[in-house]
């Protein structure tokens, strides 16, 4: 083994709560789990097992030695049965596990079980991230934190930083409602046995009513409140396809949220943070790079990737099920939520560690207001009786002339008002030189509703920050 390497998300990005969750023993544990379940429900729906045999499995459920395991399955060829001879082996008492059940009955409610854990664990994690982008929208709300508004990535109107706040934090709301919403319905398969039809477990049960009895007691004991009717040996992998999606989602508004921070830095506007002893570049002292919100965007498109792989596996079962999915879902799944993991600690860090810069923000705002207020102008124009393709027409020549003249020159001193009053059709119809720089004077009512925005947006994020509190105080670990 000394020459294989770990899975680099695992070992680099995830933490340990999502780390356990899809570690080997960990997986085996649950498996166990399972197994003591299903024989307390059989014992109690009439099988004769005995208490001091399950007694012994729940003493022994812990002691999990993966060399042995790994060695039976080379042998055999079989990671259930390796796992079932394992069990038995440890206890030192009767066969009792795995009795009426197929392998499916073991892996695909283990993994589920994985699964609704791990998502449960990320789902509190983007409630902070919704905590930390709805703090920065109240911070940043102020006047003096006008933005340049782009469009197009040019300059277009003004808005407010904590606007940008408020419209990611609006974007994850969204999803995260849906996501609450999947694993809530999320469906386990249940013991069906090796079609489906529970064929063995009514043998060794004896009866319809026994047999549902049993699947809900197992249900409940993985944590789930449905289970499937009719699903096959396998459950839908549709279900992959959907709960990853959901993770991608909800990667959407933290990827613009990165990609925001990356562009606004690059113009010094704000910072992901830089500590003392962080190094930007290994040739430029002088950078300091937004290496993290740059990670943030990778993390978002690997998980696209992993939605991609999971499409292709939704619908492509065999009539009632085959393994030709196992090598693909080994990999997407648990990576999946390493990838989330990651990027949840990744965006709180950059969400804790940032920070703006109003006086560059300030002045990037007065180099392009009076180009900002041309849309105010043109309806300025339009109100004293001159045509609005006309009125368009003179504003728009002068306003690329300037824009032209300051990039040719290097100039930030914006003459626009000036060009405009001097115009013979603006003058004619009193649109004079004090009447624009008046317009101008008055910046936050550019910035539209956009208060009133960011207040409804915070209002529309207390029904999940009061929901969970405990998730919403939740803090990153030490990133890399």
């Amino acid at each position: 083994m000394e020459n294989t390497n770990l899975n680099v998300l695992s070992k680099r990005y995830a933490t340990k709560e999502i780390n356990k969750i899809f570690s080997e023993k960990e997986k085996i544990l649950i498996e166990r789990n399972l197994w003591i379940a299903v024989m307390k429900a059989q014992k109690s729906l009439g099988v004769n097992i005995p208490s001091e045999g399950i007694k012994k499995y729940e003493t022994v459920k812990y002691n999990i030695n993966l060399n042995f395991i790994k060695k039976r399955e080379l042998e055999i060829k079989h990671d259930v049965k390796a796992s079932i001879e394992a069990f038995v082996k440890v206890a030192n008492t009767g066969e009792y596990i795995h009795e009426g059940m197929t392998s499916r009955d073991v892996t695909d409610n283990v993994e589920q079980k994985q699964f609704l854990s791990a998502s449960k664990i990320i789902f509190g994690k983007y409630i902070s991230v919704l905590r930390h982008m709805i703090d920065k929208a109240k911070k940043y709300k102020s006047i003096e934190l006008i933005l340049t508004g782009r469009t197009h990535h040019q300059p277009a109107q003004p808005t407010l930083l904590g606007r940008r706040f408020s419209m990611w934090a609006e974007e994850l709301i969204f999803h995260l409602k849906n996501f609450e919403s999947f694993f809530e319905n999320y469906p386990l398969r249940g013991i069906k046995g090796p079609v489906g039809t529970q064929f063995d477990m009514l043998t060794l049960l004896g009866s319809k009513e026994k047999v549902e009895k049993l699947e809900k007691m197992v249900a409940k004991e993985l944590g789930f409140s449905k289970t499937l009717e009719s699903t096959g040996q396998v459950y839908p992998r549709s279900l992959d396809y959907s709960l990853i999606s959901n993770l991608s989602l909800l990667t959407s508004a933290c990827e613009t949220f990165a990609k925001g921070m990356r562009l606004m830095a690059g113009y010094e506007l704000v910072t992901e943070g830089f500590k003392k002893k962080q190094t930007g570049s290994s040739a430029m002292p002088h950078k300091m790079n937004t290496r993290s919100s740059e990670r943030i965007c990778g993390f978002a498109e690997l998980l696209k990737m992993y939605v991609d792989g999971a499409s292709r596996l939704a619908g492509d079962q065999w009539e009632e099920g085959d393994v030709s999915c196992s090598v693909i879902r080994r990999v997407i799944i648990p990576d999946s939520f390493y990838t989330s993991d990651g990027l949840c600690e990744t965006v709180l860090t950059v969400l804790n560690e940032m920070g703006a810069y109003p006086k560059i923000i300030g002045k990037e705002l007065d180099k392009y207001l009076p180009f900002l207020a041309t849309t105010e102008m043109l309806m300025v124009a339009v109100k004293t009786g001159i045509g609005r393709e006309q009125a368009h027409k003179i504003i728009k020549k002068y306003s690329v002339a300037e824009a032209l003249r300051m990039r040719e020159e290097g100039s930030d001193k914006n003459n626009l008002a000036y060009l405009l009053s001097k115009d013979s059709l603006f003058k004619k119809h009193g649109i004079t030189k004090e009447k624009i720089n008046s317009i101008l004077a008055d910046k936050e009512h550019f910035t539209g509703n956009a208060k009133e925005q960011i207040n409804k947006t915070i209002k529309k994020a207390d029904y999940l920050l009061n929901k969970y509190k405990e998730e919403a105080k939740y803090e990153p670990k030490q990133i890399l």
